[in-house]
């Protein structure tokens, strides 16, 4: 019987130990994984941001402008090409929960999100019109999204990428279900979506921020297609 205790004794010490390691490695561990290649990345993205931007498309005028009105002057549209998978492409800055120059990558799979946030591929770029979807792990491999639930309506949210730097505002807040994938659909003007599990160390649910651009490069394209871009 006294062997048996002892045998139980020694086991519950080793699972704890095993248990106290295991959310070692997940906390602590992946951030230090998650710092390194942050640090990288930021150095290469930097100096492909030194390099000068796209040209832009000029959008005529609409010609059916009514006579003795002033002929409104070109728009500029910055498109911007999609990297490959794993790939780095913008910094994301939210001050509210103080992300400042955070790598963005392209992908929401399991291997892009341990380095960073990452964004839906079918969904547009930030910085384009429609809905931009980027999705972040809240409690390991950086945590970059850990403070979210403290961003409120109106808080800012930029991204800089290639083609300049992108404001949204945040306008709606929403705890939905992992099956909702209904908020990754497209909206009219220019839209950034961010989601993230929720609550903290947990998968249960999502937490889901809808924030409307305000500036950037592609302001005036989006509101001159009528897309209700908004402007601070």
């Amino acid at each position: 019987m006294r062997y048996r205790v002892l045998v139980l004794g020694w086991a519950l010490v080793w699972s704890g130990l095993l248990l106290f390691g295991y959310v070692g490695w997940q906390l602590f561990v992946t951030d230090l994984l998650n710092a390194g290649q942050q640090a990288e990345a930021t150095g290469a993205l930097r100096t492909e941001f030194s390099r000068p931007a796209p040209e832009p498309e000029v959008i005529a005028p609409d010609d059916q402008e009514p006579p003795g009105e002033q002929e409104p002057e070109p728009i500029e549209y910055f498109p911007e090409e999609r990297v490959e998978t794993g790939e780095a492409f913008g910094f994301l800055t939210i001050p509210r929960i103080g992300l400042e120059d955070i790598v963005v990558y392209e992908g929401v799979d399991r291997e892009t999100l341990k380095k960073g946030p990452g964004h839906m591929g079918r969904t547009p770029l930030p910085g384009q019109p429609g809905n931009a979807v980027i999705s972040g792990h809240r409690t390991t491999y950086g945590r970059p999204f850990f403070d979210f639930d403290l961003l409120e309506l109106g808080d800012t949210v930029e991204i800089e990428t290639a083609t300049g730097t992108h404001a949204y505002e945040v306008r709606e807040i929403e705890v939905v279900e992992p099956t909702d994938v209904w908020v990754t659909d497209h909206r009219e003007g220019g839209w950034l979506t961010m989601t993230t599990c929720e609550p903290k160390f947990s998968a249960r649910q999502r937490l889901v921020i809808w924030a409307e651009m305000v500036a950037g490069p592609n302001v005036d394209y989006i509101e001159s297609q009528g897309l209700e871009a908004v402007r601070p």
